[in-house]
């Protein structure tokens, strides 16, 4: 079997290995059961194809969502790979070729749902088809709380056991505690080899703003990013609508998306975000999972995430490729209610609910961040990190001030007026502002009334936006979301602790748009690669990124290949690619027609095998006719010159052993042969 460094270059066309990639592909080659945790993006689908690729019979792949596997399927079959997958979606000729390429033993990986596992036929079909491995992606959907829980996950376990293979699982979506839910549902509890690599995605920008005019600070997000590709997540069904109507009105190209959607006008909108290049999906989480453009270029949230976890995934949907990447979060006052209020009247009990409030501090504490935010992003995760000069906070500190007194004025308030109240009346109490509804309740009358006049009402609402984000008062949902002071509170109302709050409540201001992907000489080529990409994608009925990636094509115009060779060690061209666009691609490159190359010699297209075939050609056909020019005309196959540039032989006994070689033609080119493979040492 070809080795894992082989196959990654060849199939997939990429030199390196990612962070982790490699000591999980060995893992998962060598038959171990396996739990990966690694960040989206992070290139988990390799960890488990490459595998694949090295092992004998079919791997089974369980992915929860059609669209999904059907880009893994195309992504696989472009580069080479024989891959299907069994889905309703499927027309009957894609299953028919499906079930032909198992009969025929050419199948190696076979992508199912979940709810395929509920069908009494299925283990005997998967025994029969010849499954040695189970790979299962985003394996947190087996976590019963999670938001992604998909019931026939818990059918795997099941499954493992009664087919006795190993299996691997990852997902990008972790905590401790969806972990030993993972380890526990579909390892029986048996701890497998765990990986857990960096969440970091240092390529994206991290950055938060609290809402003022939320409609206008998105709309000016993504016009200061038009031409690129971005997500917008919303809270509400409704919101995309009316949101994405406001984007188009502006001139962007933009559409909603969400689940009260006819089918089919959902998966016209999937199509048509993998294949324009510049098109705003504004969506509700059910446009997630299924996500797999790589070249996504800012995500932008209207509404606060409901979790730490959910934030970090739907912001890992952009850069897939590596390169620079956007996102923009925005929360408020309401938003933190919501998501208090969606955790206390869930049917969860008591532990899970308290855990959900605890996730949701975290994020609060990331938005409420008052230096780097990836720091406390990262050790959310358990992760140790220094500034990363990528998120907002690093790219302009704010400036803060001891807000101890401020906050105890504010908890005075709630107290003395029985936790009754929202933060609208109480505002007014602390800056003595004597509306008729603080009459009525003779609030003037309190000794906090106007404490806080030397403050504006705007100043205060950022105060307890910012109380409500460090987890000190909660809205209660008994009191028609009035204001209640928590136990975290209780030792700054005594003065035990001090805390720190922003001065600049409306926090810091947006940065311009990343710098264009390429310089302005470099342009008008990727703009033509891409138009390129674009016809060829319509032509064979598939997503443009599953040509080439847009990294790939960036590649090609800042370094400009002369030759299939040059063009072979572009990141993303592996040999199949290479065979079906590599000529295409370089005459739009070289401006000149590319001349036909054998097929023998494109596989070496690349590698330093290629050159060393090249000279042995040339020194074949110069002793065609032997040294004198008068003896019988002898050559070699292309497969044999082949097998010597790969083999190199150092001896003449070893050369004539090659296949196609003999005495012959040992006696003719041998000692020219060698001469060339010692001369590439």
């Amino acid at each position: 079997m070809p080795g894992a460094a082989m196959l990654l270059r060849d199939v997939f066309g990429f030199d390196t290995f990612r962070p982790g990639q490699e000591e999980i592909i060995h893992t998962v080659a060598t038959g171990c059961n396996t739990l990966a945790i690694m960040p989206t993006g992070g290139g988990k689908s390799l960890c488990f194809q490459i595998p694949a690729l090295m092992r004998n019979g079919v791997t089974l792949v369980i992915s929860p969502l059609i669209a999904l596997m059907r880009d893994q399927v195309r992504a696989l079959r472009a580069a080479g790979v024989v891959a299907g997958a069994l889905t309703s979606g499927n027309t009957e000729d894609e299953t028919a070729e499906v079930w032909k390429a198992l009969e025929e033993g050419r199948l190696k990986l076979l992508y199912i749902a979940p709810e395929r596992l509920t069908a009494a036929s299925a283990i005997g079909m998967l025994r029969r088809i010849g499954v040695t491995l189970i790979a299962v992606d985003e394996a947190h959907c087996v976590s019963q709380w999670g938001h992604d829980f998909r019931p026939d996950y818990l059918r795997i376990g099941d499954l493992r056991r009664a087919l006795n293979v190993p299996l691997a699982a990852f997902t990008a979506t972790a905590d401790a505690e969806t972990q030993a839910e993972i380890i526990q549902k579909l390892f029986d509890g048996q701890p497998p080899e765990v990986f857990l690599h960096g969440f970091d995605r240092p390529n994206i920008h991290l950055a938060f703003q609290p809402k003022d005019q939320p409609r206008r600070q998105i709309i000016d997000f993504a016009t200061a990013r038009k031409g690129q590709s971005g997500i917008v997540y919303c809270g509400t069904r409704a919101k995309t609508e009316t949101l994405a109507q406001a984007l188009r009105e502006v001139g962007l190209n933009a559409c909603a998306y969400h689940g009260g959607m006819e089918p089919q006008a959902r998966r016209n909108v999937e199509t048509r975000f993998n294949t324009e290049d510049a098109l705003i999906v504004v969506a509700t989480v059910a446009f997630g999972m299924g996500v797999d453009k790589p070249d996504i270029r800012w995500v932008a949230h209207a509404d606060l995430p409901k979790s730490i976890e959910s934030y970090y995934q739907e912001i890992g949907r952009a850069g897939r490729d590596g390169a620079p990447a956007e996102t923009l979060t925005l929360f408020g006052p309401d938003d933190i209610r919501l998501r208090r209020a969606q955790i206390d009247e869930g049917l969860a009990p008591p532990e899970r609910r308290m855990a959900d409030h605890g996730r949701l501090n975290a994020l609060l504490g990331l938005a409420e961040a008052l230096t780097c935010r990836r720091v406390t992003l990262l050790g959310y995760f358990g992760e140790n990190t220094t500034p990363c000069g990528n998120c907002d906070l690093c790219d302009t500190p704010l400036e803060t001030f001891d807000g101890t007194d401020v906050v105890r004025k504010a908890l005075s308030a709630i107290l003395r007026t029985g936790e009754s109240f929202g933060a609208g009346h109480l505002i007014d109490i602390l800056t003595g502002h004597a509306t008729e509804k603080v009459r009525q309740r003779r609030h003037d009358s309190l000794p906090t009334f106007g404490v806080g006049a030397d403050l504006d009402k705007p100043e205060w609402q950022g105060i307890f936006r910012q109380m409500m984000g460090r987890d000190l008062i909660r809205p209660d949902p008994d009191r028609h979301g009035a204001l209640v002071m928590t136990e975290a509170a209780r030792p700054v109302l005594r003065g035990e602790e001090v805390i720190q709050l922003r001065r600049d409540c409306a926090g810091p201001k947006p940065r311009p748009a990343v710098r264009a992907l390429v310089s302005d000489e470099d342009a008008p080529l990727l703009s033509a690669l891409k138009a390129r990409r674009r016809a060829l994608a319509e032509e064979a009925g598939v997503p443009a990124y599953i040509v080439f990636t847009d990294r790939t094509l960036i590649e090609m115009a800042e370094t400009r290949p002369a030759t299939l060779d040059q063009m072979a060690r572009i990141s993303g061209v592996g040999a199949t690619k290479l065979a079906r666009y590599g000529a295409t691609f370089l005459e739009m490159i070289t401006g000149v027609p590319t001349a036909p190359v054998h097929p023998v010699r494109r596989k070496l297209a690349g590698r330093p095998e290629g050159p060393i075939y090249d000279r042995l050609i040339e020194v074949q056909r110069a002793l065609a006719r032997g040294e004198c020019g008068t003896l019988r005309p002898l050559s070699c196959t292309n497969t044999t010159l082949q097998q010597i540039a790969l083999r190199r032989p150092s001896t003449l006994d070893a050369l004539a052993e090659i296949q196609g070689m003999g005495p012959l033609k040992t006696e003719r080119f041998g000692t020219a042969f060698l001469d060339v493979l010692h001369g590439a040492d």
